[in-house]
Formats: C-alpha cells, sequence, structure tokens
C-alpha cells in the first residue's frame, strides 16, 4: 500500500512558516519520500502499517491549514500516469520506482 499525504499549510507568519517547515521534516524523517510540491507519499506494507502511519501524521499535523491523506494499494499506485509538458530524464516511470523490502 501507499500512504499519500497532500498539504497546503499557510506560510504567512514566521509561525506559519515554522510549523510548515516541521511538519515537512517530519514526514521526510518518518520516510516519505517527496512527489511534487507539498505532496509526499509512503509505502505501508499491510492495512495495519498504513493505519499507524496516518494516525502519525495526523498527530504531527500543524494546526492550521489543509492535509489530506489517501491510502491506495500498489497495483493502484503503479497505474499512475505522469502528464509532463518537456520530458525529464530523472524521473523513473518503470517498474525501477518500486521499492521491494
Amino acid at each position: 500500500m501507499r500512504v499519500i499525504v497532500f498539504f497546503d499549510l499557510p506560510v504567512k507568519t514566521k509561525k506559519d512558516c515554522r510549523e510548515y517547515s516541521r511538519f515537512r521534516k517530519h514526514l521526510i524523517k518518518s520516510g516519505f519520500v517527496m512527489m511534487q510540491e507539498s505532496v509526499y507519499s509512503k509505502l505501508a506494507l499491510n492495512q495495519n502499517v498504513a493505519n499507524d502511519i496516518i494516525n502519525n501524521v495526523k498527530k504531527q499535523k500543524p494546526a492550521d491549514g489543509l492535509v489530506q491523506i489517501l491510502c491506495v494499494t500498489e497495483k493502484q499506485y503503479s497505474k499512475m500516469e505522469l502528464v509532463m509538458g518537456n520530458v525529464s530524464n530523472n524521473v523513473i516511470s518503470t517498474d525501477e520506482r518500486v521499492v521491494i523490502l
């Protein structure tokens, strides 16, 4: 399974910026990988692990802003289509992007 976190946090004040940075750093330290700005994903071995990941993200969510969490199976995730304007050579769009533990 994949746990995908989407967030839109305010950055109007210094406090907001600190909270944004703290939340983002927590995601990275927890093993999330950035898919695009404000969208991070993490591999979960099963639904119980995914639930633990979700609860951990909920505990770290800043007071302001929007955080959305989506769980998808690896099969659903692999069907994601990449639509880009300019082709970038550093994007892996094959099965090589799947991490097997």
